[in-house]
This record gives structure tokens, sequence and C-alpha cells, in this order.
């Protein structure tokens, strides 16, 4: 079993800040600075420093972000260049130990110290593991790379086409980056299950099929640098003989060097596909893999917890969500058994709408709804509330796939791109209506959008705390959120109830499978049976899922572990402050130090408690 960092376990016993208060006015107030308030400043610059340094490593997260500071540069992806970042971590956080010193920060800073450390153990953590996973399987660089040109290479002016082009310039060397890697894991054993091979194959196929790659109707991308040009052209930003020589520009880059790349990588997968198991395997089929699952277990939940741990726990919620299900299903006077229940919520065309485009549009406009009336609850359980817009949109046609799990894509700080809700609408009867307010509290608010607009909008944080990613933070909080919505309210409709303990058994369910698949030795087949036996999730959007274990060992361990605790933090306030608990104040404690490790959540919860306790 792993254990917990040291400076993980230090954040357990320090006491941790429990005010919202941005630095800057907490400054302000105290003039002239104490010397632990100068410290503190001195500290947090010095971080926002280092970060700024950090991104550089990263120009299309830059460009996520709205930075145009690299917009027409790629990232280095070699093997070399992640060691080179390593390294810079490790010179970073001994600069960090040198320079400053730890007891002269106030506690929030002391929080800032102690993740910057568990940052970088982290990182060492992976590092022995670096080629176990797998490169051109999903959300890989053949659809990440187009995604991120189409939806975040933003074109406001002739220099950020210019840019486009740049980067259109660069692609042959950034793909071929990837492939050298991938041909690296495979001369190891380490190879992606068959069926990532063929989603990449079908995924480039779709990318360069198209003009300019082919005849035809116009490709994703050409489409989109030919949107994003007769957008300047109708501002008058260029002229239509700058438009021609900018497409011309572009049309070459594609060609010339994106194409070729593409090829290069298609033709390895083809040519290696034959070395890839017919039957797909976990991670204990890789070299160290039961190492490799204990670490990818640690870091996804951020707890010390064994796979046998989350496979027990798994199996607990399962039977105890069934129970509620069946009580759902005696209120809607369903007489057959549960198993059958699940079969009519499957097959019942009351729960999908047409395979049509105006089905399509339907779903999203169902999505706005939901969203729309819970924004107007949101003060009366939050006191920080997100800035940024959220927009539902149907995920693109390049990287679309029948029954693919809905994501959300953060928005920039500024608000200059609002957040975004995707939603996989190939297939209609692989999204269940009585299924999207669940999923729209969880992708959308009180969920996925509020955490993360509201962590890049804090100013009481350094940066590089607002970009943390702790999968059991995030992913615990988008489902807390789901249950949240019930009791904001929503889920007047029973089915929609049954949605929302469907999403709840689906990542308990995980739990199970995830463990299952990397730890016991299940066959997709088993993993597939097990989930349809306990949930009421369309099959083809269970096969997907379980693809998706596969291929992102202990990922999907992060929601429920997360949620448990969240809901274990919450159980504990409520218990111990009686009348003078306050749920806004406790979700602005969850939500007002940025993203956490789930021990350091629990830290500042007991923190406030005591805090509250004190002061009345």
């Amino acid at each position: 079993m792993l254990r917990l960092p040291p400076s993980l376990l230090l954040l357990l016993l320090i006491g941790c800040s429990d005010s919202n208060v941005p630095l800057s006015t907490q400054q302000e107030a105290a003039a002239p600075l104490g010397p632990v308030a100068a410290e503190t400043r001195r500290f947090n610059n010095w971080l926002d420093k280092e970060y700024h340094v950090e991104t550089d490593f990263s120009p299309l997260s830059k460009s996520r972000r709205g930075d145009k500071s690299a917009h027409g540069e790629l990232d280095d992806v070699s093997e070399s260049a992640l060691a080179s970042q390593l390294q810079w971590r490790r010179d970073s956080v001994a600069r960090m130990q040198s320079e400053f010193q730890r007891a002269a920060l106030d506690e929030e800073a002391q929080r800032s110290w102690d993740l910057r450390e568990y940052q970088l153990e982290r990182q060492e953590w992976s590092q022995p593991f670096q080629r176990h996973r797998f490169i051109f399987g999903r959300n890989g660089p053949q659809s990440r790379f187009p995604n991120n040109l189409i939806n975040y290479h933003e074109v406001s002016s002739e220099s950020d086409m210019q840019d486009y082009v740049s980067r259109l310039r660069q692609s042959g060397r950034y793909l071929r980056q990837y492939l050298v890697r991938a041909q690296l894991a495979a001369e190891e054993g380490i190879r992606a299950p068959y069926f990532d091979y063929e989603r990449a194959i079908s995924e480039i196929d779709r990318v360069i099929t198209g003009e300019p790659f082919s005849d035809g109707d116009s490709s994703a991308l050409w489409a989109d640098i030919s949107g994003k040009l007769a957008a300047l052209l109708e501002a008058a930003i260029i002229d239509a003989k700058r438009a021609d020589e900018l497409s011309q520009a572009a049309r070459a880059a594609l060609l010339g060097e994106l194409k070729p790349a593409y090829q290069e990588i298609r033709a390895w997968l083809v040519a290696d596909f034959p070395n890839v198991s017919e039957e797909a395997q976990g991670a204990w089929s890789l070299p160290n893999g039961e190492a490799y699952y204990a670490a990818r277990l640690s870091t996804m939940t951020t707890l010390p917890l064994t796979a046998e741990e989350i496979y027990q726990t798994g199996a607990r919620e399962v039977a105890r969500i069934q129970n509620e299900m069946e009580g759902i299903k005696r209120q809607v006077g369903f007489e057959g058994s549960l198993q059958e229940f699940f079969n009519f919520l499957r097959e019942d065309d009351q729960f999908f709408l047409p395979n049509t485009d105006e089905g399509r549009q339907a779903y999203l406009d169902l999505a706005d709804q939901y969203l729309k009336a819970m924004y107007a609850k949101l003060p009366d359980y939050f006191g920080i509330l997100p800035k940024a817009g959220l927009q539902v949109r149907r995920v693109e046609a390049f990287r679309e796939q029948a029954g693919g799990s809905a994501h959300y894509a953060r928005g920039t700080p500024d608000g200059s791109r609002p957040g975004t809700f995707y939603a996989h609408l190939a297939d209609m009867r692989a999204v269940a209506v009585n299924r999207l307010e669940n999923l729209s509290y969880h992708e959308g608010v009180p969920g996925h959008h509020m955490q993360i607009s509201i962590q890049q909008e804090l100013d009481n944080i350094p940066q590089f705390r607002a970009y943390a990613r702790y999968t059991a933070f995030s992913e615990g909080w988008g489902l807390y959120s789901e249950l949240l919505g019930k009791e904001m309210g929503g889920y007047e409709d029973p089915y929609a109830d049954f949605g929302r303990l469907s999403g709840e058994i689906w990542r308990a369910v995980r739990l199970v499978v995830d463990t299952g698949i990397h730890a016991k030795g299940w066959s997709e087949e088993e993993a597939v049976q097990y989930a349809l036996a306990n949930s009421s999730r369309p099959e083809l959007s269970v096969r997907s899922e379980v693809r998706r274990y596969f291929n992102n060992p202990g990922q999907a361990t992060a929601y429920k572990i997360g949620m448990l605790k969240i809901q274990e933090y919450r159980a504990r306030a409520e218990s111990e402050l009686g009348d003078a608990f306050d749920i806004r104040a406790f979700h602005d404690v969850v939500l007002g130090s940025g993203p956490l490790p789930m021990a350091v959540l629990q830290t500042k919860v007991d923190n406030w408690i005591e805090s509250v306790r004190q002061s009345d």
C-alpha cells in the first residue's frame, strides 16, 4: 500500500486559514504589512513568477487559458523535454526551500508550500511509469491537436492567423514526437488495447478526409481555417488578397506537414496492430503493472487506498443505491424486477429523443433549461459564485463517439471564452433523457463549471493552484453536485431522480470495474456484464465506458471516492455544529481555496468547524 508523502501528511497537522478574503484585500487592510504578511506577499509573487516559467513548457495550454504569449508555438512533447520539466520542478522546489522559511508564512501560504512539494512528489511517483500511459488512445494527440486548434486557438487579428499557420508548420515535429514515444513504449511491450488502435485510426481518417486532403466537403480543420479567415475579412481586419495568402499558407502546411505526419502515425498503428492482444488487458499485464496501478490509485484518489479497499467500497455502494432504486421503481408502479426496470429504461422510446438533428438540438435546449433553473438557486447555497459564462455544445464530428462520455472544458479567466458542457450525440439512443438533468448539474452548475470557474477567479491563491488538478476533488465535487441538485429542488420527475441514482450507481460500479480490470484480471466482457447487471446505462454507453477504464487505469475511482469524502466532511460539520451549520459557508470552504487533495480538504473543514465553534 502506498503511503501519503511527508508533505501531504504535514498538511493534516497544520492549521489552515478558512478566510476566503482575497490576499490583496488582506494586505491592503494591514498597512504597514507585518513580517508574516510581507513574507507571504513575497512568497506568492515568487510562486507566480515560477508558474509563469512553468507555463512556457506548454504553449497549447497557454492558448487554452486565453494567453497568446506563445500563440504560434507548439509544445515539446519528447521524452527529453519531459525529463527537463521534471528536473526544473525539482530545482524550483529546492529554490523554494532555500529562499524561504515555511514557518515565516501565513497559513494559506504554508498550504501553497506543501502543495508545491506534493506536486513534485506526485510527478516523481509517475516518472518510472512514463511509458505506461497509452499515447494514441482516448483523447490522444490525433484528436486532441485539431481540437486545440479549432476550439482554443482564438483568432481576432492577422497575427493570430499567422500563429495558426505557424502551428500547422510545426505539426509534423509535434505529432512525430508522440509517435516516437509510442514506439519506445511498444519496444517494452506496452501497447494500448486493440480498440484504441481502431479508434485512433478512425480519428486520423476523419481528420485528414475532405478538403484540402481529399475530394469532398471541407475537413474539420479546413472549415475552421476558412471560417476564421472569413471573420477577419468581414471585420475588415484583412483584405481579400491577404486572406488568400493566409489560406494558401495554411493549405501548404496542412498538406506538407500535418497530413504526412498523420499518415506515418496511421501506418505505424496498422503495422503494429498484429502485436496487440486480441483481448484487452488491465494494468496487471504491463511491466511492473501492480506498482503502476497502485501509483495511479494514489494519484487519482489522493488517498492511500488499496485496490481491494476500493473494490469493497464499490460493492457496498452498489448495494445501497440499488435499495434506493427499488423505492423509485415502486413509486412509478413498475412491477417487474430491478433488472427488468433497467431494461425498460434502456429500451422504451419515452426516454430518448429522435436520432435527428432536431432531436439533438432538443437535447441541448433541455440541458440549457435545467442549467438556467439551477443558476437561479445558486445564491441560496453558495456565497462565492462563478463569473464565467457556460454553453452546451455537441462534440465535433471528428472526435465524436457514439456513447462517449459528456465532459466539461474550462473557459478563460477573463470570460472571453465561456466554459463548455460537451455532449456526444452521434447516437441518441446512447443518451437517455432521464439522465440529462443530473448530467447537467455534474458538468455545469453546481458542478464542474462552478468549481473550475471559481478556482480560476479566486485571487487569494497563487496561480499554480488555480490551475492544479486533483481528480478526486474535481470529480468528487461533480458527483456531489448531482445529489446537491436534488437538495436544491431538482429532479421533480421520479424518472429523472432515478437518472440521478443511475449516475451515482455508475460511479460505484466504476470502483468495482476499474479494480476488477486492473487488479483482478477481469476481461472486457466480464466488466461489461457486471456493469449491465448493476445499472440502467445503455449497452452502447457501457461498452464505451469500460474501454475508457482500460485506457486510463485508476481515473474512474476518483469520482465516488471524492464524493464520499465530501459527504463525510459535510456530515461531520452538520453533526458538530448543529444549528450553527451554514451550507453556504461550508460550500465556500470547500471551493474557496481551489482544488485540494482530499486529506488537505479534510483539515480545512475541521479547522472551519473549530473556528465556527469559537465564534459562537
